[in-house]
């Protein structure tokens, strides 16, 4: 064994366990500052990949495994809505750059998509298998890249990925066949983002099988929705204590349904349970990682991809309502996000990225910096950023 190699790895192992450690939170109240050092961080993920795909996360278990560097395999699901992240950073920021990353990203998927039409589950360098819920959120990159190039290519993917959506759908609405090797088997409320993809989609392919395989999922998932806002069978392993990330997927679904639709029932079943998780946050602004059919936290540790997801729910119903309430929650949440992002770390790995968990070792991507995090974290920013603006008038 290389004893000097071992020492190097279970430094930098410890370092990154150190800058998410519980009492070790800082946070310098400028938004734009932690927005451009998440996006570096994305830009690193997208570069430790090849510059095609964005790399699924940066794992510090694995860095220490093999002695090397942490980074893992192009995820093709999560490249599929970092895809818009970047175009809206583009035009923030004016940098032509991250444009020309997101629309490299659109055309690596074109280039990956199966045969059937549909995305793979897990990383790319795994046996590759049709997965629904993977295909609907690449959608979103193929969507947006066509109305950002007009590249026949994009909309010919989105065709593709949306007839196999189509295909793939029971009668009733859900999506029973097809799920993730990776997750466990059977229906899945957070297929509910899924059907938000495929309703975006047909707004490029104009075919109406797509607009209505959407919607009938979306209403197959508010007829089983609970009085109290929770969703049965919405989890990756565990329905009795679902992950606030595969509600957050859920409610992402409803709001961004409702609000490309004008909508108001789905509006209203995202509302039920957003109420619900903004009346059990911490006062430092994090939510528990898991909850049961009550709403009862049963961890005490934050799923932070679910947190930064939440606020963007939250931002969206304060445009639809204008009711405070829901910006000062997500407000809060960014805040707290803000805290425990790493920004003076001397490992590039994790450096401006958002962790599984907080504290680090909590149950939901343990040790592991995913890039979806940092993506939702994002694009949690921005629309803090652009409510401001548009607030701004009123102020003055």
């Amino acid at each position: 064994m290389n004893i000097g190699s071992f020492d190097h790895a279970r430094a930098r192992f410890l370092l990154g366990v150190r800058d998410l450690w519980p009492g070790r939170r800082s946070v310098n109240g400028n938004v734009p500052s932690h927005l451009d050092a998440a996006m570096a961080w994305l830009r690193a993920a997208h570069d430790a990949a090849g510059g095609e795909g964005v790399a699924r996360s940066y794992s510090l278990r694995f860095q220490r495994a093999h002695k090397r560097d942490g980074w893992l395999g192009a995820y093709p699901e999560t490249t599929g809505y970092i895809i818009p992240t970047f175009f809206d950073y583009a035009a923030l920021r004016g940098i032509h750059s991250d444009r020309a990353r997101a629309i490299r990203m659109a055309e690596w998927e074109s280039s990956v998509q199966m045969p059937e039409g549909a995305v793979q589950g897990a990383t790319i360098d795994a046996p590759p298998s049709p997965a629904v819920f993977n295909t609907g959120q690449v959608l979103f990159g193929w969507t947006r890249a066509y109305k950002e190039t007009g590249d026949p290519r994009f909309l010919e993917s989105a065709r593709r990925a949306s007839d196999f959506l189509v295909a793939a759908q029971d009668p009733d609405g859900a999506w029973r066949r097809f799920g993730s090797r990776f997750a466990r088997p059977g229906v899945n409320m957070y297929d509910a983002r899924s059907a938000w993809g495929l309703l975006e989609a047909s707004t490029i392919t104009g075919d109406p099988k797509h607009k209505s395989a959407a919607i009938r999922n979306l209403d197959y998932v508010i007829a089983r929705q609970h009085p109290n806002g929770w969703f049965p069978d919405c989890c990756l392993d565990d329905d009795q204590r679902p992950l606030l990330h595969t509600i957050a997927y859920t409610m992402e679904g409803l709001v961004g349904a409702g609000a490309l639709l004008g909508e108001e029932r789905f509006y209203a079943a995202a509302m039920k349970a957003a109420r619900a998780l903004v009346d059990r946050q911490r006062p430092d602004g994090s939510l528990a990682g898991r909850f049961d059919e009550a709403w009862t936290p049963t961890g005490r540790w934050s799923c932070l991809t679910g947190d930064a997801q939440t606020a963007i729910v939250c931002f969206r119903l304060y445009e639809a309502t204008h009711d405070r309430t829901w910006r000062d929650a997500a407000a809060k949440i960014n805040r707290f996000l803000m805290s425990v992002q790493p920004t003076d770390s001397p490992n590039a790995g994790i450096l401006g990225g958002i962790a599984g968990s907080y504290p680090i070792w909590g149950e939901y991507a343990p040790f592991e910096f995913p890039n979806w995090a940092a993506k939702f974290f994002a694009d949690a920013l921005m629309l803090e950023t652009r409510l401001a603006e548009a607030d701004a008038p009123a102020r003055r």
